[in-house]
């Protein structure tokens, strides 16, 4: 229903228009702005953590929902001032009273916002020696008209132990499921602020952690810090659910924000967060931000700014995970071009295997005489070793020159005879070769495509890489005569997979 438009006139042949708003907007801007979801439970806690309570209980049950706290209360002039709506309160006095929180509330809707899962809520409440109860019935204020007036029961001070409010949705229209209330607390109330908590059916709500590689920020702005920890999150714990950052202001989600994750694939669902900005202008409905303010502008820059540094992070990590996969496929790979050259001494371009105990084979330990007679075990450092070196490992010689690599190069030596191989994996570009060797080092390029594809299952990979190994070694043994190496890689790679 529009306004109704009241013409007067004065002596002075003036007109006036006086301004009247139907009674049943109010019971409408609670349905309209949070019919869709459990958003008057979040406002309803909120307006608890404003008022200074350490403890709201919801209970919940078939019949009615209950919200009870135990903070400072409201006296006559303060039930006054709770429905009231639009007061500026809030907004004036923006800290509460014991606790100097920052409050939350603004607007002074939320309170109507339960009329849109009830016929009917009452109002106890308690500060001193002052007990009062109020109850909104939705068809009785609609039938009484112009009426504005809500009654007040005025209740003996022993009607209520302690200090608090406690208000009673009764006639519910839907049903609550407890897991949905629990997302909403946990998201849209300060949990994380000290001497708060919440507890639903008698379970205490505990704010949402995740475990993962955590990146803290603090920015500034010219309207105020942003803060919060971005968690890059196992792959094993990826999800779609819940994509994004939640953006929080005054410690309550407002919405998730993607600042252009979408982009990234599979990986934005590594990402996870919260951002805290406190400045943030919000709508009415606290659903979401005035996106062409200043200050959300500003704030969208600093996001784009941390999402580039999380984007090298996340890269950072998956190269780390990669390298692990490729160090193990490297060095059994090793182990087993080991074992074909021990059996084949003949094709080594690194001089004969040094006598020792067949347990010398793949990385095992050496057994060799010490200097009072008895067996002393050597264990090598990484890769595979020989006597020889055992003996001598106090000579440090000098590393062989490398071309320049990158940082996420696999690199692992595996000794035989004299001297021994150094193998590294390394990217080369998709149009570099597959192989080559430079002196006793032989690279492998993982950006290969068929390496590529070959990497994809350990089994295979390993097979890979002891195809590429065992192809260098023969050509190093006698590039002239390919023929002939290729008849040797051919033996050794057998070798290398027979049990």
């Amino acid at each position: 229903m529009f306004p109704t438009l009241r013409i007067m006139s004065s002596k002075l042949n003036k007109e006036f228009i006086s301004i009247t708003v139907d009674k049943s907007h109010i019971i409408t801007i609670g349905e309209r702005l949070y019919s869709e979801s459990l958003e008057f439970i979040r406002e309803l806690v909120n307006n608890a953590y404003d008022a200074d309570a350490t403890i709201v209980d919801i209970t919940v049950n078939d019949k009615a929902i209950e919200i009870s706290d135990n903070g400072v209360g409201m006296d006559r002039e303060g039930i006054s001032q709770y429905f009231n709506i639009g007061s500026q309160l809030k907004i004036d006095l923006s800290q509460s009273p014991v606790y100097k929180r920052d409050r939350i509330g603004q607007f002074g809707i939320g309170k109507f916002a339960s009329l849109a899962a009830c016929e009917r809520f009452d109002l106890l409440t308690k500060k001193g020696d002052f007990v009062g109860r109020v109850v909104f019935d939705k068809e009785e204020w609609e039938k009484a008209g112009d009426n504005w007036h809500l009654p007040l029961e005025v209740l003996k001070p022993n009607f209520r132990k302690e200090n608090g409010t406690t208000i009673v949705l009764y006639d519910l229209n839907r049903e609550f499921d407890l897991k949905e209330i629990e997302t909403r607390i946990i998201e849209g109330t300060p949990l994380k602020s000290p001497n708060f908590k919440v507890r639903l059916n008698g379970h205490v709500i505990k704010p949402r952690s995740l475990s993962g590689h955590m990146i803290p920020f603090l920015e500034g702005t010219s309207y105020g810090p942003v803060s919060g920890e971005i968690v890059i999150l196992p792959e094993t714990a990826s999800s779609k659910d819940n994509l994004g950052i939640e953006v929080k202001v005054k410690g309550v989600t407002v919405r998730r924000e993607l600042f252009g994750m979408e982009t990234w694939g599979k990986a934005m669902a590594r990402v996870r967060g919260e951002v805290r900005a406190d400045f943030l202008p919000i709508t009415s409905d606290r659903t979401g931000f005035i996106k062409d303010s200043p200050e959300y502008l500003e704030f969208v820059r600093v996001m784009e700014k941390l999402t580039n540094e999380v984007k090298n992070v996340l890269k950072r990590l998956s190269g780390r995970k990669a390298n692990r996969i490729v160090s193990r496929a490297l060095k059994e790979s090793l182990q087993r071009v080991y074992k074909a050259l021990a059996r084949n001494p003949e094709f080594s371009p690194f001089g004969a295997l040094p006598i020792g105990d067949e347990e010398g084979i793949g990385g095992a330990a050496y057994k060799s005489k010490g200097g009072n007679g008895k067996d002393e075990v050597v264990k090598p450092e990484d890769g595979v070793h020989s006597l020889a070196e055992a003996k001598q490992k106090k000579k440090r010689k000098k590393k062989p020159k490398v071309r320049e690599l990158t940082p996420n190069a696999v690199i692992k030596k595996m000794k035989f005879g004299d001297t021994g191989v150094s193998c590294i994996v390394d990217s080369f570009g998709e149009e570099g070769p597959e192989t080559f060797s430079e002196g006793s080092i032989i690279y492998i390029n993982r950006d290969h495509p068929l390496y590529k594809r070959e990497s994809k299952r350990f089994d295979t990979h390993i097979l890979n890489i002891s195809r590429l190994l065992t192809q260098e070694i023969a050509l190093m043994k006698d590039h002239k005569n390919p023929r002939q190496a290729f008849d040797r890689q051919s033996k050794l790679l057998k070798d290398a997979f027979s049990e």
